[in-house]
């Protein structure tokens, strides 16, 4: 059976070979041209040290290749994505900056609008105190005015009515002082006697 397999394979053993041979023929078999061929690869095919030169050769194309693409496609458009990516960044800072320095313009504004409405304010209520307080000032005199003139016809009208009540009194204290001499001396008083000690009497009062 094993002669009649390595005939299959196209390997040719020569009788009273020694297995040790059986199993070197067995490693090469013999192509349709008659040439012989390995059987079974010898290792990891990068490991190869036969086919370094081939896969070096393969790499510096693979390589050269994709650095073709890489520079002439990719790494542009890489370029340009950055490029406009850069001056979106700058322009959006050159915007907040314009927007910080207008916002700066409008504080400053509105703090000085709102400086001169205060002074304004300050001035108008002291121009409004200043002008309450002489219009005060001129109604307090002319009604202390007023007052002083009513107080003074008042005080003569006082004095006219008082004086008009002392000569009724004097005069009714004389008729009574006459009366209560006639009825307790029964005969009639003498008038200027009356008189005199109701005057004496007013003066101590």
């Amino acid at each position: 059976m094993a002669e009649e397999s390595a005939v299959n394979q196209g390997a040719i053993i020569e009788p009273g070979a020694t297995p040790g041979a059986e199993n070197a023929a067995a490693d090469h078999v013999m192509t349709e041209t008659g040439v012989p061929q390995e059987a079974h690869s010898t290792g990891f095919p990068p490991f190869n040290a036969n086919t370094f030169s081939s896969q070096i050769f393969w790499l510096v194309i693979v390589f050269g290749v994709l650095y073709l693409l890489m520079s002439r496609l990719a790494l542009p458009r890489i370029a340009s994505v950055i490029a406009d990516r850069r001056n979106r960044v700058s322009s959006d800072l050159e915007g907040a900056a314009l927007a910080k320095e207008q916002m700066d313009a409008a504080i400053a504004a509105y703090e000085k609008a709102l400086a001169e409405a205060r002074a304004k304010a300050h001035t108008i209520a002291q121009e409004t105190r200043d002008r309450l307080s002489a219009e005060t000032d001129r109604q307090r005199h002319e009604t202390e005015a007023e007052l002083a003139g009513k107080i003074a016809k008042a005080e003569e009208s006082i004095a006219k009515t008082k004086a008009a009540a002392l000569a009724n009194v004097r005069l009714v204290a004389v008729d009574v002082a006459g009366a209560i001499v006639s009825r307790l001396l029964g005969e009639d008083a003498d008038k200027a006697a009356a008189e005199r000690a109701v005057d004496a009497a007013l003066k101590r009062s």
